[in-house]
């Protein structure tokens, strides 16, 4: 199989060597019940996370970069993912949460056919997706949740490296928000939730993103402004990022989040940036 599943298109044979994502086949790094995903994906039990190694990405600033850059993970079949899954359920898991999934889906969709959750699928993504594998993996997943990091190409390309990075982004949001948001007490069971990171020095970009997210999702779709911007990854050529985000900036943000009408709307509070809640890869 000559991998085309990300927007880089590399053709590996990733039966036999690694991708541009940086891994062959599949892996994982992490399995638990997740509590700190925002309110209507973690719910009561916790978010079923699975944490995949690799990522189409290189954003410079990942807090996970040990995981994105491939030096953590386990390979495992599609049959064990499968068991990951139904473990998961087991454990009382509120739904399935596949984190950085966009690289895998086509393994992801060789795991569904195994076994399909009885809970929600959360499709966790960086939002540089191709349309074409979203249309694959739809028929497996319930709730969507990808970032949409930046409008600016020259953004983009300084931090991840990927100055196409908002074509794709915009592109996938749009065939997310076709599926209709169904609740119930407060559970995401299907739908769309759009996160956005506020970056250092980056607001006037935000707001660009706002004004993009207004114009394309339905009246009603949850936004997550992510105040949780930490100094690490490889950012030693990047000095402005070395700061965290300034109350001024992140208040600049939501207000105009809220200005546009946006709810609901999740804020977080300056205790979220740091490595706390960065999980340890034990798996």
């Amino acid at each position: 199989m000559h991998c085309t599943s990300c927007p880089l298109a590399c053709g590996a044979d990733r039966s036999v060597r690694a991708g541009a994502c940086g891994v062959k086949g599949l892996t994982v790094a992490k399995s638990y019940l997740h509590p700190f995903e925002e309110p209507p994906i973690s719910f009561k039990n916790g978010s079923g996370t699975v944490f995949f190694g690799g990522c189409s990405l290189q954003c410079v600033f990942c807090q996970n970069y040990e995981l994105s850059r491939a030096r953590r993970g386990k390979s495992v079949t599609a049959k064990e993912l499968a068991d990951i899954f139904r473990t998961l359920e087991e454990a009382g898991a509120d739904n399935i949460n596949l984190v950085t999934p966009d690289h895998v889906a086509d393994f992801l969709c060789e795991a569904f056919a195994l076994f399909r959750p009885h809970i929600p699928v959360v499709y966790n993504s960086g939002g540089y997706c191709k349309t074409e594998t979203l249309e694959r993996i739809a028929p497996y997943v319930d709730v969507w949740l990808p970032d949409v990091k930046f409008f600016s190409p020259d953004l983009s390309e300084r931090y991840t490296r990927r100055r196409d990075y908002f074509a794709y982004a915009s592109r996938a949001v749009r065939f997310m928000a076709r599926t209709p948001a169904v609740w119930r007490d407060g559970q995401l069971l299907s739908g769309l939730l759009v996160r956005h990171l506020v970056m250092p020095g980056c607001t006037s970009d935000s707001l660009r993103v706002l004004d993009f997210l207004k114009d394309v999702l339905p009246p009603g779709t949850p936004l997550s402004l992510m105040r949780q911007y930490t100094p690490m990854g490889d950012i030693a050529g990047f000095p402005e990022l070395s700061r965290t985000v300034t109350a001024r900036e992140y208040r600049r943000v939501t207000e105009h989040a809220l200005a546009l009408g946006f709810s609901p709307l999740y804020v977080q509070e300056p205790e979220s940036a740091g490595k706390a809640y960065i999980p340890a890869w034990d798996f």
